[in-house]
């Protein structure tokens, strides 16, 4: 099995396993648990930068891949798609800015763009999942 392969699944993996921590980060905030937030987060911005590593390294090995399926199901991923590709472009940005108001300790401002970000962020982690999902296993080869 050739590494362009293997890094779909892995990159799934990860999108989840960043998707698990932002929500595990989300409810430590939320019980005033800052350290292990804190930790939670930067453990979650890790997650996501291997996963755009391997996705990048996926599409230099193999280019994109057009969805093999018709009708509903190619409207319906198209959409699931359009709207991870276009909120993905957005997380990028948003999560700098939410690292850095914490790391200079403007939380207050941090909170504010966090609120923003932390559904974002979830969304494109759970709908890259999705995407995965649909097109590896879902849609017809």
């Amino acid at each position: 099995m050739s590494l362009g392969q293997v890094l779909p699944p892995v990159n799934a993996a990860l999108n989840a396993t960043s998707a698990g921590l932002l929500l595990l980060g989300w409810r430590a905030i939320r019980s005033g648990r800052r350290e292990r937030h804190r930790a939670l987060m930067l453990s979650a911005l890790g997650t996501s930068v291997l996963f755009l590593a391997g996705y990048l390294t996926r599409v230099a090995l193999t280019g994109t891949h057009r969805f093999p399926g018709t009708g509903a199901l190619r409207a319906a991923y198209l959409a699931l798609l359009g709207s991870h590709t276009v909120l993905a472009a957005a997380t990028v940005p948003l999560v700098l800015r939410a690292l850095w108001l914490a790391w200079h300790g403007r939380f207050e401002a941090h909170r504010g763009i966090a609120r923003i970000t932390f559904p974002v962020w979830l969304y494109v982690s759970v709908t890259g999942v999705l995407v995965y999902l649909v097109l590896y296993q879902v849609a017809p080869r």
